[in-house]
């Protein structure tokens, strides 16, 4: 997938000084993932623009300094380490696949708050992590037991990428599905990239599923919808993906959407006052042509609120002040009044049901 940019203001290479607080901004803009960089790029610059704008945080102004996490893990790992080890950032943030978290969370040690925005599978624990998206105990689990009781969908397919996020977030969904008396029919992993799902279809279509479990990224998913519609299973068999937003929706056409389901903590077309001030911000900001608003690229912005919001009650941006009072902080955000609790954002997360091209809330879960 070619490379993806979006220029807006907010984002330069690092000013040096006592008055600018940088901030390692790490999202992707290659790849499968390369789909979501824009939003999540032009998010993160008006959280910046609206907190310099009352004065920055402890008297300084915030500054991102972007970091291409579409790279290889490993790469991303190594220069997040280079600008932290230099003095050159004093923070991290962003929205990448868990496999880069998983890289870059060695290598800073702590050394600087890092605040990983993305959904992810749960159980990270290592000090000066906060995280800001969904984890399977608010997003995953209350939706199979929505398809269960509602839908009475209990026979499930799970196709997913080749790395950590799918896999454990496959056997979480497993445990689930065993409490409620459901079943995995079949499970399958592909590589980063693909674009040829004709097997997996075949191993879907031959399962005799009621639904299929999608924990693929971005363009994978993309052609996964595509593939799935072209190949006549939309007619009977549902698709859930904990990870598809508005790109995703676009890209992969309104005829390939039937049936199609989600859950985030945001939508764009999440009729709550704050998310309704949010979106009318946005678009003030960057315009009608800005980059797709949705729940991955929203994420970006909690991302920056959060270290703000840190920064601030702990009157420092180091990790062991912010350690400190990190439990309980609680603050209003474009996702309602969320709340820290052992690092984790509490808050609420919807199911939707795609519309052709947009989402048609169902429901908070």
């Amino acid at each position: 997938m070619a490379e993806s940019r979006v220029e807006v203001p907010g984002i330069v290479r690092p000013p040096h000084g006592d008055d600018v607080l940088n901030i390692a901004l790490v999202i992707p803009l290659q790849g499968p993932a390369g789909i979501f960089g824009p939003s999540c790029e032009a998010c993160a610059a008006l959280a910046v623009r609206e907190i310099n704008a009352e004065g920055g945080v402890l008297g300084r102004e915030l500054n991102l300094v972007p970091v291409d996490g579409g790279a290889s893990p490993e790469t991303v790992a190594l220069e997040v380490d280079a600008l932290v080890s230099a003095g050159a950032v004093e923070a991290v943030t962003g929205w990448h696949i868990s496999a880069v978290r998983e890289a870059v969370a060695p290598r800073i040690r702590g050394r600087v708050p890092y605040a990983y925005t993305a959904l992810y599978e749960g159980g990270e624990d290592r000090p000066g992590l906060f995280l800001t998206g969904e984890t399977p105990d608010l997003q995953l689990g209350p939706t199979l037991d929505w398809f269960a009781g509602t839908a009475g969908v209990r026979r499930w397919t799970i196709v997913g990428d080749d790395y950590v996020w799918p896999r454990r977030s496959a056997a979480t969904a497993s445990r689930y599905l065993r409490r409620i008396g459901g079943t995995v029919c079949d499970e399958m992993y592909v590589p980063l990239g693909t674009c040829d799902f004709r097997g997996v279809l075949g191993r879907v279509e031959a399962s005799g599923c009621e639904a299929v479990l999608m924990l693929l990224i971005g363009n994978d998913a993309v052609e996964f919808n595509r593939a799935f519609a072209a190949s006549g299973l939309d007619r009977d068999v549902l698709r859930f993906s904990s990870l598809i937003e508005e790109n995703v929706l676009l890209a992969s056409g309104a005829e390939n959407t039937r049936g199609l389901m989600t859950s985030a903590g945001y939508f764009e077309d999440l009729a709550t006052s704050s998310g309704l001030e949010f979106a009318a911000t946005y678009f003030r900001q960057f315009g009608d042509d800005a980059p797709v608003l949705n729940s991955l690229g929203e994420s970006c912005y909690e991302g920056v609120r959060l270290l703000s919001e840190l920064t601030r009650r702990a009157g420092s941006p180091r990790v062991p002040a912010m350690m400190s009072v990190a439990d309980g902080l609680a603050y209003e955000s474009p996702r309602g009044t969320v709340e820290l609790r052992d690092r984790h954002l509490r808050q609420r997360v919807f199911l939707a049901v795609a519309d052709g091209l947009t989402w048609d809330i169902v429901q908070q879960l």
